[in-house]
């Protein structure tokens, strides 16, 4: 790591002494800071959310624009505690699992297991409170920063966690470990790159998806699971959420498995819409060449 990036991870851990509810504390202020300022967030914010009461499925629930930006500085803050102490330490956040028998059964089926894991609440917490039962691949994009990578792959190694780029050999290894009756996680949320994706519904508006989650488990059998990890109220901690992905997630229609994928996302949000990452241009890039991108200035 450059010394930059080692005098970030140094702050992550010393903050990471911080009691859960004081990092929230001043997550909820950064929030507050990008609500007055109009940062760049709190804009994506309020057009993702007009947009699903304007053209797609409005999410049922209290959501609220700051309050979503609020939620995201917690999310930027809490991984101090997640990455920068023992891991024993940060699954005591960890105050309840609701599905946790559906994943027992399904590592009991022995036909490997695809956890499909969305960005919101704390999606690090989550990936500990899995390698903690059993031998864990991730898969990651690295960052747009590369400096960031090296940090990256330091904090989350603290359980040994096997870290896979989304690319070529990478991706093959995954095939082969749920071949072999293994766990793989993977952010099924991120819009993939022109030509590399699906277009499926998501809240109604059509947005690219990822095709590889589908085909892993096309093709390899394995079941799959949503789970995220819900932050609590004032601090108090998380609870562990595993649900059945929809019928047809595997499918070799990708517009059908794509459809299913998003609609499980969509399940685990409407659980805690407000911790969702609102915040990410989700719809950037558009069916035809003529759909205008709802983030254009123009």
């Amino acid at each position: 790591m450059t010394w930059p990036i080692r005098l970030l991870y140094a702050l992550l851990w010393l903050a990471g002494f911080l009691p859960l509810r004081v990092l929230h504390g001043l997550g909820s202020l950064i929030g507050d800071f990008a609500w007055w300022t109009r940062m760049r967030e709190r804009r994506i914010t309020e057009i993702n959310l007009a947009l699903l009461e304007t053209r797609g499925e409005a999410v049922p629930g209290p959501l609220d624009a700051r309050t979503v930006l609020r939620e995201a500085g917690k999310s930027a803050v809490e991984v101090a505690r997640i990455w920068c102490t023992r891991p024993n330490r940060a699954l005591k956040l960890v105050r309840e699992v609701r599905g946790g028998e559906l994943f027992e059964q399904a590592l009991a089926s022995g036909r490997g297991v695809l956890i499909a894991a969305p960005h919101l609440g704390c999606w690090e917490l989550l990936s500990f409170w899995l390698a903690a039962r059993t031998p864990l691949a991730i898969v990651y994009r690295p960052p747009r920063n590369a400096a960031l990578e090296p940090l990256l792959i330091k904090a989350r190694g603290a359980t040994r966690v096997e870290q896979v780029r989304a690319e070529g050999a990478g991706v093959r290894s995954l095939y082969r470990r749920l071949a072999a009756g293994g766990v793989v996680g993977i952010l099924p949320d991120q819009q993939p790159k022109q030509g590399e994706g699906e277009f499926a519904p998501f809240f109604g508006i059509e947005a690219l998806t990822m095709v590889l989650l589908p085909r892993l488990a096309e093709r390899t059998g394995a079941a799959v699971l949503f789970a995220f990890a819900e932050r609590l109220p004032r601090g108090a901690g998380f609870r562990i959420h595993l649900q059945a992905a929809p019928p047809r997630i595997a499918d070799t229609d990708l517009k059908a498995a794509c459809t299913a994928l998003n609609r499980g996302v969509e399940d685990c949000v409407r659980l805690a819409p407000n911790q969702y990452q609102w915040h990410y241009k989700r719809y950037s890039i558009r069916p035809t060449p003529t759909d205008r991108n709802p983030y254009s200035r123009r």
